[in-house]
């Protein structure tokens, strides 16, 4: 056994995952009624939620996190704390018992391990890499080595941290896979039914087959869903690819 697959020696097996949970719908608009109108709208569609910075800026966040766990929704609180250690665990000790299933930290050592220690009810994942950023952005930022390796990197690091999963592009997870336990969540945002258009902020992209042909468990989609002429119609759709993939 290499030191590479150490990780994955006896692992536990993880609950299956419904089918229709594994599309989380980005909730990304202005204020909570505007939430609520399209949460309805779509109707069975969606069973997931993701609620970003823009819904926490808006000061109804836990209003609608409340209404979206009253209807038995699942919820993903996405704020990506980063702080001093003692301030994430404080701030993720909160979601706890709230109906909050995820919610993301960055992947810096000490910050994962005080999330774990306080997480709860809910499941960490450690921010990798994030999928608008590519390797002349990775450049920029100082980061000299190969983006899978980054991304390997600190998913091993989160999964010994005593996180749950990590947010990263499919375009690593069969790296992810190859690598790690099967108890490390992988959720993949950047995924898009059809091809990436050029003014789409995110650069490192797959389709849904690709996201779980390549190891994802959850796939993030928004603006698709969100801004399509029938957002229950599209998120349906993807449904339907999702469904099919699995078989």
């Amino acid at each position: 056994m290499t030191e590479e697959h150490s990780t994955s020696v006896d692992a536990p097996r993880r609950a299956p995952i419904p089918t229709r949970e594994r599309l989380i719908f980005a909730l990304d608009v202005a204020n909570a009624a505007a939430a609520r109108t399209l949460v309805e709208r779509l109707a069975g569609a969606v069973q997931f939620y993701k609620l970003g910075l823009e819904l926490l800026m808006s000061g109804e966040y836990f209003q609608l996190l409340e209404w979206l766990a009253g209807r038995g929704k699942k919820i993903f609180v996405d704020l990506k704390f980063f702080d001093i250690p003692a301030t994430v665990a404080a701030a993720v000790r909160q979601l706890s018992h709230r109906g909050v299933s995820f919610t993301t930290v960055h992947g810096n050592q000490a910050i994962m391990e005080a999330a774990a220690a306080a997480k709860g009810d809910v499941r960490v994942l450690a921010v990798t890499v994030l999928t608008s950023l590519d390797r002349g952005d990775l450049d920029d930022l100082g980061f000299r080595c190969d983006v899978e390796q980054l991304v390997l990197s600190r998913a091993r690091r989160a999964l010994e941290a005593g996180c749950d999963g990590v947010v990263a592009s499919a375009l690593e997870a069969p790296r992810l896979r190859a690598a790690l336990s099967e108890r490390l969540l992988v959720v993949t945002p950047g995924v898009r039914p059809v091809d990436n258009r050029p003014t789409d902020d995110q650069k490192r992209v797959v389709s849904v087959p690709q996201a779980f042909a390549a190891g994802a468990d959850y796939i993030v989609i928004g603006r698709p869903i969100r801004d399509a002429p029938d957002p229950q119609a599209a998120a349906e759709a993807i449904q339907a690819q999702i469904a099919a993939a699995l078989v």
